[in-house]
């Protein structure tokens, strides 16, 4: 009798063997996938944690505006500038109160002129804002700044200052472009 070599499968047992190797790989394969989507969830459940620990207010920032605790201030203006030297850029006034001198932070000055609100020295003004703790003192800043019968709102509800957005000419309004 011929012996055939248990090395050697026989053309029966190849597509048998090719299976039971498939068989394996993909079970490999599958396994190596859990353990990519594990370590991937993981990381994203930590992901928030650290974000908010790295997210913590330096001592020098501003605290955010609350509506809740405006302060009205009635006086008249000692100086106006527009861009000063140093924190917070934009309009600011010193203005002189029954109890004091306090500098007022009103935004954009481009804001100010586009609606005409020109603020000379000696005007007496209301303004509604509230003191917000910065570096390491506070800054009046404006919401609301009132000139006798006229009153410009200089800041949203939230505290953001309000921009100027300039107007299209009738020049700048005509479609261009040609024909493609």
């Amino acid at each position: 009798m011929l012996e055939t070599s248990p090395a050697a499968p026989t053309t029966a047992q190849l597509p048998a063997k090719r299976r039971i190797l498939m068989e394996r790989l993909s079970t490999r394969l599958m396994w190596t996938r859990t353990k990519c989507i594990l370590a991937l969830l993981l990381l994203t459940s930590l992901w928030p944690r650290a974000a908010a620990q790295q997210a913590r207010t330096p001592a020098s920032a501003p605290a955010p505006y609350d509506a809740k605790r405006k302060m009205t201030v009635l006086g008249a203006v000692v100086a106006y500038t527009q861009t000063p030297q140093a924190l917070p850029f934009g309009a600011c006034i010193t203005f002189e109160t029954s109890a004091g001198t306090v500098d007022v932070h009103l935004g954009d000055p481009k804001f100010l002129a586009a609606n005409q609100f020109a603020i000379p020295a000696g005007d007496s003004l209301r303004v509604v804002g509230e003191a917000v703790a910065y570096r390491t003192g506070s800054q009046f800043v404006a919401r609301v700044v009132q000139k006798g019968t006229r009153a410009l709102m200089v800041r949203s509800v939230s505290g953001f200052p309000l921009s100027y957005a300039a107007p299209r000419s009738s020049l700048n309004s005509q479609p261009r472009g040609g024909v493609l």
